[in-house]
């Protein structure tokens, strides 16, 4: 668990350096979806803010990005995640690196499928 989580903490650090907003978002927005018990979560733009280091401004510019393809809905601090695939194509490769990288640390010996993420 410690090696998936340092994993998890330096990509997203190297992730916050090079991609732009709209990428970490859906990056985001997946591990959080991930850990939810369904496609709607409460969140609000001030705590995507603070989780990904930049003005509100500019989450609300993203998220409308994301809203306006048809990937998210966004409304009075719910969240859903409406075309997942979509929006697995829009994050950047972060995303899918931590989730194979945590799959595989984490994968308990005779099973089927590592529970890594709910």
């Amino acid at each position: 668990y410690a090696m998936a989580f340092s994993v998890q903490v330096s990509q997203t650090a190297a992730c916050n350096g090079r991609h732009h907003i709209e990428d970490r978002l859906a990056r985001w927005l997946l591990m959080a979806h991930d850990r939810s018990e369904g496609a709607a979560f409460p969140m609000t733009h001030e705590f995507l803010s603070m989780m990904l280091g930049v003005r509100r401004a500019g989450i609300s510019v993203a998220a409308g990005i994301l809203q306006k393809a048809g990937l998210i809905e966004y409304a009075h601090g719910r969240m859903e995640i409406t075309d997942r695939p979509g929006l697995e194509a829009a994050s950047c490769e972060c995303y899918g690196a931590v989730r194979r990288t945590c799959d595989r640390l984490l994968e308990q010996p005779g099973s089927v499928k590592a529970p890594c993420w709910r």
